[in-house]
């Protein structure tokens, strides 16, 4: 009987080690998360994501190169809006500044909140892709069947790798009064 307890002491100190672990890992995957984002340009967290204005102070446009800039828009199944860009493509130099206006629309008759999460690709091309303006920053609330037209201004760093001469930036808008309610 003693080397049973023996055992069970064994297995059950093993499965606490595990439960601690587990919580550890648990509690270290929002700085991680964070990080992963950052270096991996996921959700538009590199760069100037969350409303950091972008500094395209001595920035000098590179007019011996263009990047094709292509907008692409989906609008996730709970939130009935009408959503896509006004401009599906367009050619900048590096450095040039540009704007790109987006439309969209509440089809509903009550005022919906939404959230645009941006992406850009190829990834690593989002370290040089810097947002002026952008109606991703912050939420956007539709009132019934309001429509409106959405800048998002731009530069392309003049340092973007010239193998990178198409770039999407894709954006996709999220009912936030159906995230929170889960």
């Amino acid at each position: 009987m003693n080397a049973r307890a023996a055992r069970n002491r064994k297995v059950m100190f093993r499965l606490g080690l595990v439960g601690v672990g587990m919580f550890a890992f648990g509690f270290a995957m929002v700085p991680l998360y964070g990080l992963l984002c950052e270096v991996g340009g996921i959700n538009g967290v590199a760069g100037n994501a969350g409303g950091r204005i972008a500094d395209t102070s001595g920035m000098r446009v590179d007019n011996g190169r263009l990047i094709t800039v292509q907008f692409d828009s989906t609008v996730n199944a709970n939130l009935p809006w009408e959503f896509h860009p006004m401009t599906r493509q367009m050619q900048v130099h590096p450095g040039e500044l540009a704007t790109v206006n987006y439309y969209v629309k509440n089809n509903t008759s009550r005022a919906i909140t939404g959230q645009a999460v941006p992406g850009i690709t190829p990834w690593q091309v989002t370290k040089d892709f810097r947002k002026l303006e952008c109606f991703c920053f912050t939420q956007q609330t539709l009132q019934a069947q309001e429509a409106r037209e959405m800048p998002v201004r731009f530069v392309i760093d003049p340092a973007v790798s010239p193998e990178y001469g198409v770039v999407t930036l894709s954006y996709t808008f999220m009912n936030t009064e159906q995230v929170s309610q889960n």
